[in-house]
C-alpha cells in the first residue's frame, strides 16, 4: 500500500469572494464611534483557534482613545494545539502590548471570572458614581453574545439576555447596556454593551477567508461548502488524519470523504445519490463544534505575526497593493516551514 502523503499546501483559489463588510457592519461601526465617548472599556473578542486571522484592526482605527482588553473566545475548541498552551498564550500576548489579553471558555467559569475581575479593577480605578459603561466588539460570529451572557450569568447569577446563533449576523444593532457585575455603596456598577460583529472591507489573503469561513465568520452560503469542507480534509490530514478513519482511508479526495460520509450517515438523494453539499455542511459543524479534532488554523510563530501585523497595516488598500502583501505572507510561511521540515 502507497504511503499517504498530506498536501503541504492548499491550492490558491483566487476566485473567493474577499469581502464580507455588509451595510449592518458600517452602521455598527460608525455607531460604536459616536458611543465612544460614554465608554470606559472596548473588550475585543478574537477567535482562538484564528488568533491571527479574527483580529480586525478596525477596531484599533476606530476605536482609538480606549484602554482595550482582548479576549481570546472558544478557547476549548482549540485546546488540541500542537504547540504548548503556554508558550502559545504567550507569544499571543507578547504580540499584543500593552494591551491586556485574556482567553475564555463560556463554559469554564473560572476564565469567566477572570474577564469579570479585570473589570472590576478597571472600573474601580475609574471610581465612578455613575458606574461603568464597556463594549464588546469583534468580529462576525467570534462569541461576543455568547461572552455578555456568560458574564452576566456567573457576575449576577441570571439567565441569557442577548441572542445567539451558529450563523454571523443574529446580532445587527448595538443594544442596551447589560449589567455584569453588581454595584458597591459607591456605584452602580458595571454595565455591558452588544454590537453588531464587524467584517473587514477586504480580504487580500484568499486562505484567511477560507479560515474565517471555516469558523463561521461569514454565512455558509458566501462560499461553496464543498471547497470549506476541502479546505477541512487539508487541516485534518495534517493534524490527525484518523479523525476521519470511520468514514474512509486516508485521502486527499474530498469528493471521496463525503461521499462516504452521505452513505454512511444517510445522506441521500433521489435514487440514493450522495448528497455532497448536505454531508459538506455536516462535517464542517462537527468540526466547529469540537466533535472533529480542536486545533488552530493559524500559524502563530513570531514570524507569522509579524507579517500578519504587516498585512493588518494595510487592510484598508486597494486589491493590487492586498495582493503584495498576500506574496509576503506566503513567502513567510514558505520559509517557515522549510525550516520545519530541517
Amino acid at each position: 500500500m502507497a504511503t499517504f502523503i498530506p498536501r503541504k499546501i492548499f491550492p490558491a483559489l483566487d476566485s473567493l469572494p474577499r469581502s464580507y463588510f455588509l451595510g449592518h457592519h458600517k452602521a455598527g461601526l460608525d455607531k460604536m464611534k459616536t458611543m465612544l465617548s460614554h465608554i470606559d472599556l472596548v473588550i475585543e473578542c478574537r477567535d482562538y483557534r484564528i488568533p491571527l486571522t479574527s483580529r480586525n484592526p478596525l477596531f484599533e482605527e476606530s476605536l482609538a482613545g480606549r484602554e482595550r482588553l482582548i479576549v481570546y473566545t472558544k478557547k476549548d475548541l482549540g485546546s488540541g494545539a500542537r504547540q504548548s498552551e503556554r508558550s502559545l498564550k504567550r507569544l499571543i500576548r507578547d504580540s499584543q502590548k500593552p494591551s491586556t489579553v485574556l482567553f475564555s471558555d463560556n463554559r469554564d467559569k473560572s476564565s469567566i471570572r477572570k474577564i469579570l475581575e479585570f473589570a472590576r479593577t478597571h472600573a474601580a480605578a475609574a471610581n465612578s458614581l455613575t458606574g461603568s459603561r464597556m463594549m464588546v466588539v469583534g468580529m462576525p460570529n467570534v462569541g461576543k453574545s455568547s461572552l455578555l451572557n456568560a458574564l452576566r450569568g456567573v457576575g449576577m447569577h441570571k439567565g441569557k439576555v442577548a441572542h445567539t446563533g451558529a450563523q454571523p449576523g443574529v446580532t445587527r444593532k448595538i443594544g442596551t447596556t447589560v449589567k455584569i457585575i453588581e454595584g458597591e455603596e459607591s456605584g452602580e456598577g458595571i454595565y455591558l454593551m452588544d454590537t453588531p460583529g464587524v467584517f473587514i472591507p477586504y480580504v487580500p489573503n484568499a486562505e484567511a477567508m477560507l479560515k474565517l469561513a471555516l469558523c463561521g465568520s461569514v454565512k455558509d452560503t458566501i462560499i461553496a461548502p464543498t471547497t470549506l469542507a476541502d479546505y477541512l480534509l487539508y487541516h485534518l490530514n495534517l493534524y490527525d488524519p484518523a479523525l476521519y478513519g470511520q468514514y474512509v482511508r486516508r485521502t486527499n479526495d474530498i469528493t471521496e470523504l463525503l461521499e462516504s460520509i452521505a452513505r454512511k450517515t444517510g445522506r441521500l438523494q433521489k435514487g440514493g445519490q450522495p448528497d455532497v453539499e448536505a454531508s459538506a455542511l455536516w462535517l464542517i459543524q462537527r468540526w466547529r463544534c469540537g466533535l472533529l479534532g480542536r486545533f488552530l488554523l493559524d500559524e502563530v510563530t513570531p514570524e507569522m505575526m509579524e507579517a500578519q501585523q504587516r498585512a493588518n497595516e494595510n487592510i484598508g488598500l486597494s486589491p493590487s497593493q492586498g495582493r503584495k502583501m498576500v506574496k509576503e505572507l506566503r513567502k513567510q510561511k514558505s520559509r517557515q516551514k522549510h525550516l520545519n521540515n530541517l
